[in-house]
This record gives C-alpha cells, sequence and structure tokens, in this order.
C-alpha cells in the first residue's frame, strides 16, 4: 500500500475561551470564586483522522463552525495538534486563504518574498516566478506601495497569484473560488483547475460549493462540530451531507 501524502491521525485542536470584559467586571470578579467553565479550552477539532495519497482532490465540508478552516491551517503548520499528529510528506506546502500572511506595512513585492519563504521557498526559486505573480495579480505599479493602502479586493489578487503560481506538492484550498471581480474569479477558478488537474499535486479543499466538490473532489471528509462524521468516495459523503442539511 502507497504511503499518503497526508495523514492526520486522531487530531485534537483546542482554542482557550476568552471574552472581553470591562475593568469594573474584573473589579467585581476579584472576589468571586472562578468559574471553571468560562477558561474550559473549546475543542475545535476532536480526534480527526483521515488520509490523502499522492495526486488525490480531498475536499472538507460542515456547517460555520465545523472546524474545518482549523483543520486546514494545522496541515500547512500555523496550528499544531493539541493531541494527536500531521504528517505531510511534501518540502512545500500552500495554503490558498484570503486574510492570512500580508506584513501591511511593507510593500506587495516585498510581501511576495516573504510569502515565497514562508511556503519554504529560496529567493531564486520567488525571483524565476516574480513577473508571473505580479501580472497575474493585476496591481501594476500598486505593487510598490504598502498592503495597508490595498482595498480587500487587491488583497485577495495578490494573495491569490502568490499561492497559485509557486508550485507546491500539497495545494490547500480555503473558500477562495470568489476572489475579486467576475473577470478574476473566472480567471482564478481556470487557475485552479489546472493545478487540480496535475495528477502529481495532492489538493484538500473547503468549500461549501456542492457542484464543485462532485466534479473535482475524489474523497470527502465531513466534519460535524468539529468531529468526524464520515469519510469516504465523493458523492456517498455528499448525498449523506446534502440529506442531513435539509433535515
Amino acid at each position: 500500500m502507497k504511503k499518503p501524502i497526508i495523514n492526520v491521525d486522531n487530531v485534537t485542536i483546542c482554542y482557550k475561551a476568552g471574552y472581553a470584559v470591562s475593568y469594573k467586571t474584573i473589579f467585581k470578579n476579584l472576589f468571586k470564586k472562578k468559574d471553571n467553565k468560562v477558561n474550559k479550552p473549546f475543542e475545535a477539532v476532536k480526534n480527526v483522522s483521515f488520509t490523502v495519497q499522492r495526486g488525490e482532490t480531498v475536499g472538507i465540508v460542515g456547517e460555520n463552525g465545523s472546524g474545518k478552516s482549523t483543520l486546514l491551517r494545522a496541515l500547512v503548520g500555523i496550528y499544531h495538534p493539541d493531541k494527536g499528529e500531521v504528517k505531510v510528506d511534501s518540502e512545500k506546502v500552500s495554503l490558498l486563504a484570503l486574510g492570512i500572511g500580508f506584513q501591511s506595512r511593507l510593500t506587495g513585492y516585498q510581501n511576495i518574498f516573504l510569502s515565497g519563504y514562508a511556503m519554504g521557498f529560496k529567493k531564486q526559486e520567488i525571483e524565476r516566478k516574480l513577473d508571473e505573480i505580479i501580472e497575474f495579480s493585476e496591481l501594476g505599479e500598486f505593487i510598490y506601495k504598502p498592503v495597508k493602502t490595498y482595498s480587500s479586493g487587491m488583497y485577495s489578487k495578490l494573495a491569490f497569484a502568490i499561492s497559485s503560481t509557486l508550485s507546491t506538492g500539497v495545494l490547500l484550498i480555503d473558500e477562495v473560488l470568489s476572489v475579486g471581480d467576475i473577470r478574476f474569479q473566472r480567471k482564478s477558478q481556470a487557475r485552479i483547475m489546472e493545478m487540480i488537474n496535475d495528477k502529481e499535486r495532492s489538493v484538500v479543499i473547503v468549500s461549501h460549493s456542492d457542484d464543485v466538490l462532485r466534479e473535482i473532489c475524489n474523497k470527502i471528509v465531513w466534519l460535524h462540530k468539529g468531529e468526524l462524521k464520515m469519510f469516504g468516495e465523493a458523492n456517498e459523503v455528499l448525498d449523506a451531507y446534502t440529506s442531513f442539511m435539509r433535515n
């Protein structure tokens, strides 16, 4: 049996619960008995296990708050499991997700290198792809301006251009099928399909689009309240998930 490129083994990821309070409330609570429930860690992902084979495309579905994005970020190493283990047998992993990784005071140009380094690329490798990234982003002279001056659309275009141009063996996609205006959406979706069709690349995608997942995925991970509800062939799991959501 072939060794999986991604192995998620009994993974649990916790968040420490917290809430905003006023100084007046803090003073009142100084002399009160502590409520252990308030500070009890929240398990965003609970004992989840699955594998991804080389060349497979695996989707992740579930209601909002079910742990999909948390799990995806664990695969790229942003989050570390509190229990269990995540193994990714690839030197380079890219995450296509909005709102991650840029330093707002740096220019778009500088952030290309920063993001590339974080993905495991060397300076020379990034430089070879630099013109293609800038051209695909459609930012023009704004590429030399600080990212804090960008609109959300410009930010998203640059993030997508970087992650989709720097080729990696494992591609993680978190709901980025609607980046930018309609024309750019079509261009970005065509780029994603091109990447997915590469049989040497393994893809894990979070999406709410049933049609997209049925078209591109071999298997589906269904999360419910942080737990693995079902993992198997795409159509079988999506049928069960759709029926569950309707009821």
